[in-house]
């Protein structure tokens, strides 16, 4: 582990498994960060914390320095927001409640997304949907979008976000997730530390996404994702300077989800810029100490 330089560690905060929206299990999504060079890992499962004790024993099993996460879906201003929480206690009982009081609600919008597909002529959605999530209180569009792949009705996933999953399309269902305090008040009471997750995918505008960092800030975030799968290489600067203006550390994550479907391969980001302090600067996992 390259403990002399933390802004060149690999360290990869950000990806999911089955437990999720991932297509591999907690096991395989750590054998495989290990394979890709990662040196310090954390499986972010979507409002789920039940793969992470089996994520932690694999690392421990390969020597792969390991902090458990999670990833809470949050509704601000009208938009589904994701904070990230690293290093948190998974079995903390106010965590715990709250990610299931999030989860609340997925399996009926699923149903109502199944309803609208129905009704462009998408028959079995929901049944096939089901087919890549073991629990219906995980189902989400990406299972959706999995099915309508497999069943030729798009091209790829990318090509039903667009068609059907999106704002506006058949198949789009909103729902009302955890609010930006709760979430971080509950990775906060977990001893975790809070960052704001892929930044520049959010439909925001500069002055909005100003008053998000804000409010998030005020509200105990700590961390900013400034290199992440969804973002260019532009962006890799302007929210590494957003980073400094809000005195936030910045994190860096491939918001991996599987062979073939995600942006970017586990490990295979770039370095952080130099002109920001890593999000592990001072954890002892990652080899140093405050």
């Amino acid at each position: 582990m390259n403990v002399q330089d933390p802004w060149r560690l690999n360290a990869d905060l950000h990806c999911h498994s089955t437990i999720s929206d991932g297509t591999l299990e907690p096991e395989a999504v750590v054998a495989r960060a290990h394979a890709q060079g990662v040196e310090l890992l954390s499986l972010t499962d979507h409002d789920e914390l039940s793969g992470q004790l089996r994520a932690q024993a694999a690392a421990d099993a390969l020597g792969l320095a390991y902090v458990p996460g999670v990833e809470i879906s949050v509704t601000w201003a009208g938009e589904t927001i994701h904070v990230v929480g690293l290093g948190i206690d998974p079995l903390d009982a106010d965590l715990v409640a709250g990610v299931a009081r999030t989860r609340d609600g997925r399996e009926e919008r699923a149903k109502e997304m199944a309803e609208q597909l129905q009704a462009v002529g998408i028959e079995g959605s929901y049944e096939g949907a089901l087919r890549y999530v073991g629990n219906p209180e995980l189902i989400s569009r990406t299972h959706f979008a999995r099915h309508l792949v497999e069943t030729g009705v798009c091209s790829d996933v990318g090509d039903v976000f667009q068609r059907f999953l999106s704002e506006g399309k058949p198949g789009f269902v909103p729902h009302r997730w955890a609010k930006l305090a709760q979430a971080l008040g509950w990775i906060l009471g977990a001893g975790g530390t809070p960052v704001l997750a892929h930044p520049g995918r959010y439909r925001l505008n500069d002055t909005a996404l100003w008053a998000l960092i804000e409010e998030f800030r005020e509200a105990g975030g700590t961390g900013i994702e400034v290199v992440c799968g969804s973002h260019t290489r532009d962006q890799y600067g302007r929210f590494a300077g957003i980073a400094r203006e809000f005195g936030l550390r910045a994190s860096r994550g491939s918001d991996f989800h599987g062979p073939g479907e995600s942006h970017v391969e586990l490990g295979q980001l770039p370095p952080l810029p130099d002109a920001v302090v890593p999000v592990w600067y001072d954890w002892p996992v990652a080899g140093r100490r405050s």
